[in-house]
C-alpha cells in the first residue's frame, strides 16, 4: 500500500489556520444537534520499530464519524476507522538482539468515543451571537483497537489524545483537520510473524500497564453534515 506524505497533511492544517480566527457566523438562524460524515487520512504505528516519529511509514486510513453537540463549545464524537500500519527495524536507531531485522504490514480497525472542547463557540445560530465559523479544539477519549491476523489477532483498549481545527464552510457543512494518538494496552501490534525477530518484548524487559506498549497516530481530513434540528419553538436570546 502506498504511503501518504505528512507534508501534504500539514499543508492542509496551515491552509485552515490562515482563515481568520475571528470570523463570525453569518448563516441562517438554524441550530443542529448532530453531525455525521466521513474521514480520510493516514495512520502510523509507534512501537519497538519506531519509538517517536508519529508520521513514519504512514498508511492510508478511512472512516465514519458522528458528533453529538452539547453546546457551541462541547461535543461527543463516535468514530470508526480502518487503515494499514507498517514498520521496519532497518530504519530504526535501535540495535536488536543478534542483529536481526524485520518489517511488517497489517490492517488495523479503530472504534472510539472522544469528548471535544472547542477553543471558541462554534456554530451558525444567532442565539449564540459570538459563534465562530472556525475553531481549534482538543479531544480526549477511549476506544478499542483491533488488528486481525496474520500471526495473532489483537484486541486492545486504547486512550486517545489529540487536537484539530474545524470550519463551517456552508450552513450545514463542516470540514476539519485532526491529529490524535491512540495509546494502546498491547505490545503486539507489530507481531505479524512468529519466526525470527519478535517485536513483542524483543529485549525481554517487562513493562507495566501502558509502559512498553504500542501506539499509533491518526491524522486526516473530516467532512460532516449537520442533522437533527433543535426545536424551532425554543427560546432564543
Amino acid at each position: 500500500m502506498k504511503h501518504i506524505s505528512p507534508c501534504g497533511a500539514w499543508l492542509c492544517i496551515m491552509l485552515l489556520l490562515l482563515i481568520p480566527s475571528g470570523l463570525k457566523a453569518q448563516y441562517a438562524d438554524e441550530e443542529y444537534r448532530m453531525e455525521v460524515g466521513g474521514y480520510l487520512g493516514g495512520v502510523a504505528y509507534m512501537g519497538d520499530a519506531n519509538y517517536n516519529n508519529p508520521f513514519k511509514e504512514m498508511g492510508m486510513s478511512v472512516g465514519l464519524l458522528a458528533r453529538y453537540i452539547f453546546n457551541p463549545r462541547m461535543a461527543l464524537k463516535f468514530d470508526i476507522a480502518m487503515g494499514q500500519i507498517a514498520g521496519d527495524t532497518r530504519t530504526a536507531t535501535t540495535a536488536f538482539p543478534e542483529g536481526q531485522q524485520i518489517s511488517f504490514e497489517r490492517k488495523i480497525y479503530d472504534v472510539g468515543l472522544q469528548f471535544e472542547y472547542n477553543f471558541w463557540p462554534y456554530g451558525n445560530g444567532m442565539s449564540y451571537r459570538e459563534s465562530h465559523l472556525f475553531t481549534p479544539y482538543l479531544l480526549g477519549g477511549m476506544g478499542m483497537s483491533i488488528a486481525p491476523k496474520p500471526a495473532e489477532s489483537v484486541v486492545a483498549a486504547h486512550f486517545a489524545l489529540g487536537a484539530g481545527v474545524k470550519y463551517k464552510f456552508a450552513p450545514r457543512w463542516n470540514v476539519g483537520v485532526e491529529f490524535s494518538v491512540r495509546f494502546t494496552g498491547t505490545d503486539k501490534l507489530d507481531v505479524t510473524s512468529l519466526d525470527g525477530l519478535i517485536l513483542e518484548d524483543p529485549f525481554q524487559v517487562k513493562g507495566g500497564f501502558m509502559k512498553n506498549k504500542d501506539c499509533y497516530s491518526m491524522m486526516g481530513v473530516t467532512v460532516t453534515y449537520d442533522i437533527w434540528p433543535q426545536c424551532d419553538n425554543c427560546n432564543r436570546d
